[in-house]
């Protein structure tokens, strides 16, 4: 009689569905998963030691591309770091901007997640629906930043730039209609704040289109109720944050537990989960998109009524404007050597975590006085969520370890740093 044993096989990292460069070892059994070893590393860029090379309002760049789909939540951890270290707080019109661009960020991320995961077990439909309302979003940090996705917009002291009192708006061409151009740009007609206050009062209706092909779709419920349950208590053992946590039943969100910036002014709630698979995940984060919806509406409202400065006045900690810049030659010497140079810290160390979209992202900062951090060490929330890949797997079939994989919302740029 033949001998059955075990085989090993390679799970990506050229797979689509390994979604980006996780290389996972699968022990099977058949078509059962027995253990599964997950190999970090082939996106390793030395984030934290390159930061620790580079005066602090260098690296804010380098946040952004962390987790490349939540581009300003990174920003913000290491900007908030670094004014908890000069002890300064930015003017409260830039934190409602802050919070305003927090909310829109984890829309993005919710909305590229849903489409990911949606393909990766078998829904097409949504991905394209997705990215119609994401390239909506992306708009918005191109025409506040002047880029669409790594926008380093928040700085040490406020925001880059107030919010613009125009959008760019679609130009005639061959390949569009006049009739089409005028209905594109029929949004963008007003200032930013009007596209965004557009975008919100649409919004809602899109994610239930997103409910109506998923949410009772029973090919859906197949893929993922019962498939990667996670108990309560075992989530805080693993460390779990942000959805992952929430899906679990434990109600803990940093933008309420330990309010930030003007959190604890929004009216807004925090969803939860009953059984921790992976459907409760996903019912998390649409009510999370929901939830986001109504901050940023109430920002725009605040920020409609109330005009006034994004940064901070102290010179030391803004760079000069760039009409001064090109008259004054005390203003270009400051904007060279601010831009060069930098700004020296005062010594001591300090924690600042946010609620990102994954979970709580935290930046450790240890400055010894110097214009350059001392020692940066980011707190990834998808490190420990991958951490607990091989038990979430265990006893799966080999088609479950990509339902699980999607629920567990894995960038590897956070998670390789």
């Amino acid at each position: 009689m033949r001998e059955i044993r075990n085989y090993t096989m390679n799970f990506g990292p050229q797979h689509p569905a390994a979604h980006g460069v996780l290389r996972l070892v699968l022990e099977m059994d058949g078509e059962v998963i027995q253990k599964a070893d997950p190999h970090i590393g082939l996106l390793h860029r030395a984030t934290e030691k390159l930061a620790e090379s580079k005066p602090f309002n260098q690296s804010i760049g380098y946040m952004d591309r962390l987790d490349y789909v939540s581009m300003m939540c990174n920003e913000h951890a290491y900007v908030l770091a670094i004014e908890r270290l000069l002890g300064i707080i930015p003017p409260e019109r830039a934190q409602y901007i802050r919070v305003m661009f927090d909310e829109i960020t984890r829309i993005l991320n919710h909305l590229m997640w849903l489409g990911a995961h949606g393909l990766d077990i078998g829904a097409m439909t949504v991905f394209l629906l997705c990215f119609r309302e994401r390239e909506d979003l992306m708009d918005v940090y191109e025409a506040v930043s002047g880029t669409r996705m790594h926008a380093t917009y928040y700085r040490p002291g406020g925001v880059y730039r107030d919010l613009p009192a125009s959008m760019p708006k679609y130009k005639h061409s061959k390949w569009r209609s006049h009739k089409d151009v005028e209905r594109r740009n029929e949004a963008r007609s007003g200032s930013l704040l009007d596209f965004i206050e557009a975008f919100t009062a649409a919004f809602p209706k899109a994610v239930d289109d997103y409910e109506t092909l998923l949410t009772d779709n029973r090919i859906w419920k197949q893929r993922t109720v019962n498939i990667g349950v996670v108990s309560r208590e075992r989530a805080l053992q693993l460390g779990f944050s942000g959805p992952m946590l929430r899906g679990s039943g434990v109600e803990w969100d940093l933008r309420k537990k330990q309010p930030y910036e003007v959190y604890e002014r929004m009216d807004f709630d925090v969803p939860v989960g009953l059984s921790g698979d992976c459907y409760d995940r996903y019912l998390v984060r649409i009510e999370e998109m929901r939830q986001s919806n109504r901050i940023v509406r109430q920002c725009i409202d605040w920020l409609k009524a109330n005009p006034g400065p994004v940064m901070v006045e102290d010179q030391k900690i803004r760079a000069p404007a760039r009409e001064r810049m090109k008259e004054d030659m005390e203003s270009l010497i400051h904007h060279f050597k601010f831009f060069t140079e930098g700004y020296g810290v005062p010594a001591g160390d300090t924690y600042a975590a946010i609620e990102a979209p994954k979970g709580e992202f935290g930046v450790y900062l240890v400055s010894d006085g110097a214009n350059k951090p001392y020692r940066v060490k980011c707190r990834a929330p998808g490190f420990a969520h991958l951490a607990a890949l091989d038990e979430m797997v265990r006893g799966h079939m080999l088609a479950d370890v990509v339902a699980v994989i999607g629920t567990q919302d894995l960038v590897f740029g956070e998670i390789d740093r």
